[in-house]
């Protein structure tokens, strides 16, 4: 990448305040700019920073006023943080390669069907009956097992599995090693103590524009579909057991673990190594603090919850006051 203020301005419909022919070639975070490097200034508590910055140009926001010499170029925009957003996903659309490509080592099977511009990696392996629409990367050591459907302008990094018969949506990124259409934990209890696995025939549905993190797993359902809504986002090493349901804009973080046939609403936001149990419903725009665990229905939309097992927020600093004290009085 290389980029004058100038260009900048032009790609985040801001200003230029110094030189516009002023390049950089990366970016850096304020305290650590340097020459050819674009910083961006967006939090009070950095300011100090905007006046010792060797960054070529730094983005501020429009109304920022400075209170001594700025040695960096600045481009000044409505939102600074927003911009460094737009601008990072600007970036890395131009270094796409949307071309077809077969690597060497690469098996797509006779009956797949895959659409133009379509990359796939060394040792990838795309099986029967598959279709993948345009402009859609495979990286290395990829599996895509038969008859699934893949969408327009997805990424999977390497060493993704895709089971047989997933349905995947446009705009779609798979990272490293994250596994979607296993099997779910579904065994039957015998009466000799034993268990008889259960069959699952079902499949995964991930709709578009929707990011799972690496190592995380996705099961297949028993019957029917594992669904995942349109525009999620699911950090690395989370479980998705199988028949689950996640509404559309949910935000799953790191760690979390869902059971089976759980429905989680739109517009959730389940913090780090949250647990929730099997068969619930949680209703939209729920807040799950980390480490929280749910043991039952969440009917309140908006609800914001803590503990475990998990109560409304409010509830639970009440309680945890009750409890700082009691420890007190007896130390």
């Amino acid at each position: 990448m290389e980029l004058t203020a100038r260009q900048l301005a032009q790609i985040l419909h801001g200003s230029v305040e110094g030189d516009p022919e002023a390049r950089v070639t990366g970016f850096a975070k304020i305290e650590h700019g340097r020459p050819g490097t674009l910083s961006f200034y967006a939090n009070p508590k950095y300011e100090q920073y905007v006046y010792t910055s060797k960054a070529s140009v730094l983005l501020v926001n429009a109304d920022f006023k400075p209170s001594a010499e700025v040695q960096p170029t600045l481009v000044r925009v409505e939102n600074a943080y927003s911009a460094v957003a737009e601008l990072l996903k600007y970036v890395a659309d131009q270094r796409k390669r949307y071309v077809r490509r077969r690597a060497w080592g690469c098996r797509v099977a006779c009956s797949a069907r895959l659409g133009r511009r379509v990359s796939v990696g060394a040792y990838s392996i795309v099986g029967k009956d598959c279709r993948i629409g345009e402009c859609t990367i495979i990286h290395e050591h990829v599996t895509i097992g038969a008859g699934s459907r893949i969408g327009h302008h997805c990424i999977f990094y390497p060493g993704v599995r895709i089971y047989p018969g997933t349905v995947i949506g446009d705009n779609v990124i798979l990272h490293e090693n994250c596994v979607i259409g296993s099997d779910g934990f579904g065994n039957a209890p015998q009466p000799d103590g034993s268990w008889e696995k259960i069959e699952h025939l079902g499949n995964v549905v991930i709709g578009n524009d929707v990011e799972i993190g690496a190592c995380t797993t996705v099961d297949r359902a028993e019957m029917e579909s594992t669904v995942i809504g349109n525009g999620v986002r699911i950090d690395n090493l989370c479980q998705i057991a199988h028949n689950v349901q996640i509404g559309d804009h949910t935000v799953v973080a790191a760690q979390c673990g869902i059971a089976g046939s759980a429905v989680i609403g739109k517009h959730c936001i389940l913090a780090g190594q949250v647990g929730i149990v099997g068969h619930i419903k949680i209703a939209d725009n729920t807040t799950i603090a980390a480490q929280a665990g749910v043991i039952g229905n969440v009917r309140k939309s908006g609800e914001v919850l803590l503990g475990s097992p998990a109560i409304p927020h409010k509830v639970y600093l009440k309680s945890y006051a009750k409890f700082k004290q009691a420890g007190l009085q007896e130390d």
